[in-house]
């Protein structure tokens, strides 16, 4: 069986009922295949191999004996228990009365009020009389819904035996109770939740229908096979019959979809819905599996976490599918509706301010991957988690680790002398009222008149976007260090690819803290580190510190400060030279020896294959 068909190791099934019913004849007819001509005040537990079983899971029956047993050790045997079978003689209408005035309340007082243990009723001796007991136990099964099913039997011709324990299975593997509210006789909330996910899931073009390419790519998801086309427009034909919304344009609607799972179960097929859910998995009692949305995974000391093509092209599927006007952006209703399958919005209003949008405030692709890229970066599992709300697991993608590359060590990296990493973290360190902010945005392409139309409380200390890095495409992942009164840096503020150190060149005071910065902390870290002086457009003061930026910089092996300003167009040459001491942590404190490494970082050399040789003699020269 499927893994995903059934997340039980194992069935419990115990069977109780009034004296002299045939609860232990049931087990010895089942085990033995013949009716004993002995039978004892109690059976020994049995189990019955997983090959043996119709669904293929270990299964453990049990026998109770009011002769042998007390009623504390029932009750410990009902909480063990999986699945209930009340046993009753077809042919004894005390044993039926009992069911409802003994069994049920007493296994419901067992189980407590927040749970519920999913029951059978099994009338045993049906040789004895040839009339049905049903018109007596269909009142029952209406009043109490934990009641599954009822199924007649005999121990002595072996009639119905082996579906009595398969539909105990059944029960316990493909519950109703979640599924379904037989006095309603309709689908419950969760599961029209999850079934409206599942079918949006599957709107692969997102009009609102199940066309026929999408129903079969449905089937081989759960059923690892297509439908035939016949069997396509026989499913199709009964919906149009039975639910006149549930059909559209030859294909099936959500309606249509819900409608078509109410009748498997009312058909008794509900392992056809378990089997859908489990497939996009959920668990027994609807919820997503831990499993299914955080598969194991490990992420070494010194190792960062990226996307793979195979995340970046199921993204950028999803928001082309959402596109709906096709403009390259996501509006605010489509970036809801794209969220629409997850049980919460991951992205709160300062996204607008972390990555590129349009000037009406909306993500771009480009800025949508590039939050993609910062929440894995940052914080992976939460990325699992939403790949496994929007979709990602199925098909070929057996979980989301497909989605997900786990980096280098950064200390091979230092050793080898080179990286494959395409993310890194810039951390910007600077006194207060420095342009720190400013600095970010800048990052985004906003210019200060922009930058003043923002929402402060939505400012976001993160902004990310691609950076060229000699012709090839790295993501700059900038963070804002709030020091606070204290010059403390922490471990987390320095873990970081490379640092800006940002100072205000109006105001004398600000570069004595960037100083201050680099000899407390940076100094003989392996952190490569910029200045940058913010404000450029406006004239320069003499700082208020013993030596002046440039002699600073040369002094200490440094790269020489780079001027920034956001007054009118944003230079974007300061951010790619960030990235490429990031790309070339091993060439810290060598920049400073020749203007040529900034001239050839922010041109973009041609021939990348040959790039450590150039960048080697033109620092060493």
């Amino acid at each position: 069986m499927d893994a995903t068909l059934s997340m039980r190791r194992d069935v419990r099934i115990l069977l109780v009922g009034e004296p002299q019913v045939g609860k232990t004849s049931l087990i010895l007819s089942l085990v033995s295949e013949e009716f004993p001509d002995e039978v004892p005040p109690r059976a020994e537990e049995i189990t019955i191999p997983a090959d043996v079983t119709p669904e293929k899971v270990p299964t453990h029956i049990v026998d109770y004996s009011a002769q042998e047993q007390t009623t504390d050790q029932l009750k410990d045997e009902i909480l063990r228990a999986n699945v209930v079978c009340v046993v009753y003689a077809v042919d004894n209408e005390y044993s039926v009365e009992m069911i409802t005035q003994k069994w049920l309340p007493f296994i419901h007082e067992t189980v407590g009020e927040d749970l519920r243990m999913p029951v059978l009723l099994v009338g045993n001796k049906s040789d004895l009389q040839e009339e049905s007991s049903m018109e007596s136990i269909i009142p029952i099964m209406n009043q109490f819904p934990e009641v599954e099913t009822c199924v007649e039997c005999s121990a002595r011709n072996l009639k119905n035996i082996s579906e009595l324990f398969y539909y105990a299975q059944k029960a316990v593997l493909h519950p109703t109770a979640p599924l379904y509210c037989a006095e309603e006789k309709e689908l419950k909330v969760p599961c029209v939740k999850a079934l409206t996910r599942i079918f949006t899931i599957c709107d692969a073009d997102n009009d609102g229908l199940l066309k026929d390419r999408e129903l079969n790519e449905f089937q081989k998801r759960c059923f690892n096979a297509p439908l035939a086309p016949q069997a396509l427009e026989d499913v199709k034909a009964v919906v149009r019959k039975n639910c006149p919304d549930g059909t559209r344009d030859n294909g099936l609607t959500l309606p249509g979809f819900l409608f078509l799972h109410t009748l498997f179960i009312q058909r008794g097929r509900h392992e056809t819905t378990w089997t859908v859910l489990r497939k996009f998995g959920y668990d027994d009692n609807l919820q997503l599996t831990e499993e299914y949305l955080y598969p194991s995974f490990r992420i070494p000391v010194g190792c960062t976490t990226e996307l793979t093509h195979q995340g970046y092209s199921f993204l950028t599927m999803l928001f082309e599918k959402y596109d709906v006007d096709e403009d390259g952006c996501l509006s605010p209703e489509e970036l809801q509706n794209l969220f629409s399958v997850c049980p919460i919005m991951p992205w709160g209003p300062d996204v607008n301010n972390t990555v590129v949008t349009n000037e009406q405030g909306w993500i771009s692709l480009q800025g949508y991957l590039n939050q993609w890229t910062l929440t894995t970066y940052l914080d992976v599992p939460r990325t699992m988690e939403f790949l496994a709300y929007l979709g990602y697991i199925g098909g070929e993608h057996e979980n989301q680790l497909s989605a997900i590359t786990v980096t280098r060590e950064k200390r091979a990296d230092l050793q080898k002398k080179q990286t494959m990493r395409s993310v890194f973290q810039c951390n910007v360190i600077g006194p207060k009222g420095a342009g720190k902010t400013a600095f970010l945005q800048g990052h985004l392409g906003r210019n200060s008149d922009w930058q003043s139309r923002l929402a402060k409380e939505h400012l976001s200390r993160y902004t990310i976007n691609l950076t060229q890095v000699y012709g090839q495409d790295k993501y700059l992942l900038l963070h804002e260090i709030d020091v606070g009164i204290s010059d403390i840096l922490t471990p987390e503020d320095m873990d970081c690819d490379v640092a800006c150190l940002l100072y205000d060149v109006t105001d004398p005071r600000t570069f004595e803290y960037c100083a201050r910065m680099y000899k407390q902390h940076f100094i003989d870290s392996k952190v490569p580190c910029l200045l940058v002086g913010a404000k450029a457009d406006q004239a320069g003061v003499t700082q208020d510190h013993p030596i002046q930026p440039e002699e600073f910089c040369k002094k200490y092996k440094l790269p020489p400060p780079q001027g920034f300003t956001t007054r009118t167009m944003v230079n974007r040459d300061v951010y790619m030279k960030l990235a490429t001491l990031a790309n070339y942590p091993h060439l810290k404190n060598m920049q400073s020896k020749n203007s040529q490494f900034w001239l050839k970082a922010s041109v973009g050399a041609a021939v990348v294959a040959a790039l450590g040789i150039i960048l080697y003699k033109s620092i060493g020269r």
